[in-house]
């Protein structure tokens, strides 16, 4: 009989483990006392300069994670892709977490795959290895062969279900009980939060789930030439076993080993960034767990792209489609320093409350977001912001809320993973441009909504200063106008020029009409700027140099 697991259920789950107390006081206890003996471990140790005293206690962390379990290894991960908020000393011991756990004894590997194929593993496969050749908090990973192609066979850890079922019960329970003496402020019960690490949790136990999500990812990177995602063997896979194509690459864990296999760091990064970005803004459903060892450089690609492959797709989530546009529009308001309508941005999200007078928070946000995202795009990072965030929130009455944890979750890994391949990075030099290229080649009439915003105001007038902005960030800061030009010239002119670009060609007509006279002012300085930025030289170039980087 093959096993089934339940949904996530905060109330049924809770009822589940006061009914065993037996189960729950003993765990709690054990919980506490272990992070009071880390506190006052690192409370004492923290500051040494002694290395001997810094290894053992980035080696006693990696102890105290992994002997927590599973729950607490996925919280240990998230905090292994963070270089800016972790010391290298203790990053190196934890991003063993990823795919570098103890393994569990093999021989209930091969009866779990006995039991979920209906077979033994030397039946099923050609080869079958003596041990996994890596180990997760979830599962672990051997490389078997079949018909001469090797596959990867994740096999599930055992008895997942209830280790994950009692510890996200008390976790829930602890952070709801400790969250007042906490110095947090996200506005919502800390539990709500929780939650959301629980369904997603459940979800990833559920193998025949990855898989489904392993071929709508794929299927949504079809077209994309860098991004490549293992086949799914149907065959070889259940509950608890999934089974793909092996992939032949190396993890983004640091710059080093992608330079000793002659692959450039740089090219990985911006394929990594801008994927990310294409499930947030263009997909609605994006890989929540985007650590270090469950994205690989493959060879091929270019200096300016390299080939990224994804793996594990246990954690992913969705964003709700008017969720996507608010969050477009909200970095254009950032993009244009409109604070205002970016605090309407903010309560549409659900971070602000209804009630909440929006006009009192333009000059907290224009405090905490002018200086990091204005002139200066080069040198904003996400930890510089959330810093002057996590004031602003015990400020005023922002919440976060549950649906974005995951979100946020992905975003921040995302941006480490980046700072660990290159310190220097800057997550809006790439997203910036990604963003004003969106606007101004996608046709959709969503995206067309907010372009209107951009190029007009309330009261019809061309927005000069906002329309250069856009084309500024778009082929200044990108730093590679070649690959963009054409195609935002493209777009734009067949946008003007079809069915969909009359409520464009109205705006205009109308701007040039005002008090019942001709004005052409504006007319001219938007003409003029087109002009100059898509001048024939500039095509010429950007042609030129697209024929170069396809030979």
């Amino acid at each position: 009989m093959k096993k089934s697991y339940s949904k996530y259920s905060a109330k049924d789950d809770l009822l589940w483990l006061i009914l065993r107390p037996w189960i729950f006081i003993p765990r709690v206890l054990y919980i506490l006392l272990t992070f009071i003996f880390l506190f006052l471990r690192i409370l004492f140790q923290g500051n040494s300069k002694n290395k001997n005293v810094q290894k053992n206690l980035s080696k006693y962390l990696f102890d105290v994670i992994t002997d927590l379990g599973p729950c607490f290894i996925k919280l240990g991960q998230a905090l292994s892709t963070r270089p800016d908020l972790v010391r290298q000393d203790w990053l190196t011991e934890l991003t063993n977490l990823q795919d570098n756990l103890p393994a569990f004894d093999h021989k209930i590997a091969l009866k779990i795959i006995e039991e979920e194929l209906g077979s033994s593993a030397n039946e099923l496969f050609e080869e079958f290895p003596d041990s996994p050749i890596a180990s997760a908090s979830l599962g672990q990973v051997y490389k078997a062969k079949i018909n001469n192609s090797y596959l990867a066979v994740k096999v599930q850890r055992p008895n997942l279900y209830f280790l994950i079922r009692r510890d996200v019960v008390i976790l829930r329970f602890l952070g709801t009980f400790l969250s007042p003496f906490l110095p947090l402020n996200i506005g919502v019960g800390i539990g709500e939060i929780i939650d959301e690490f629980g369904k997603a949790l459940f979800d990833e136990i559920d193998y025949q789930k990855e898989a489904e999500n392993a071929l709508r990812f794929a299927n949504l990177f079809k077209e994309n030439p860098n991004i490549f995602i293992p086949n799914l063997e149907k065959q070889f896979s259940s509950k608890r076993i999934i089974t793909t194509s092996w992939i032949d690459g190396v993890k983004l864990r640091d710059r080093a080993l992608l330079e000793e296999n002659n692959l450039i760091p740089s090219s990985f990064i911006k394929t990594c960034v801008i994927s990310g970005l294409q499930q947030l803004f263009e997909f609605g459903y994006f890989h929540a767990d985007p650590h270090p060892g469950n994205m690989f450089a493959l060879k091929g690609g270019n200096a300016d792209c390299g080939n990224l492959a994804y793996v594990d797709f246990g954690m992913m989530d969705s964003i709700t489609n008017s969720d996507r546009l608010i969050l477009i529009k909200a970095i254009v308001h950032i993009i244009n320093e409109e604070y205002y309508l970016l605090a309407e941005d903010f309560q549409k999200l659900g971070f602000l409350t209804k009630e909440q007078d929006l006009q009192k928070l333009v000059e907290p946000l224009k405090e905490v977001l002018g200086g990091s995202l204005g002139a200066e795009v080069g040198n904003f990072n996400l930890k510089n912001v959330t810093d002057k965030f996590s004031k602003l929130m015990y400020s005023y009455p922002f919440r976060v809320p549950s649906r974005f944890a995951l979100i946020i979750r992905a975003v921040v890994s995302q941006e480490g993973l980046a700072l660990r391949l290159d310190p220097e990075f800057k997550i809006l030099k790439i997203a910036y441009p990604y963003i004003a290229k969106k606007l101004l080649t996608d046709n959709s009439e969503e995206i067309l909504e907010i372009l209107l915003e951009v190029v007009f105001d309330k009261k019809g007038n061309i927005q000069i200063e906002k329309v250069e902005s856009l084309l500024n960030i778009l082929f200044k800061d990108s730093g590679n106008i070649n690959s963009d030009l054409i195609p935002v010239a493209n777009a734009g002119l067949k946008l003007f020029v079809s069915k969909k670009g009359s409520e464009v060609r109205k705006n205009l007509l109308l701007s040039l009409i005002k008090d019942e006279k001709l004005e052409f002012s504006d007319a001219k300085k938007l003409l003029t700027l087109i002009r100059d930025t898509f001048s024939p030289l500039n095509i010429a170039k950007s042609a030129v140099q697209n024929i170069i980087s396809t030979v």
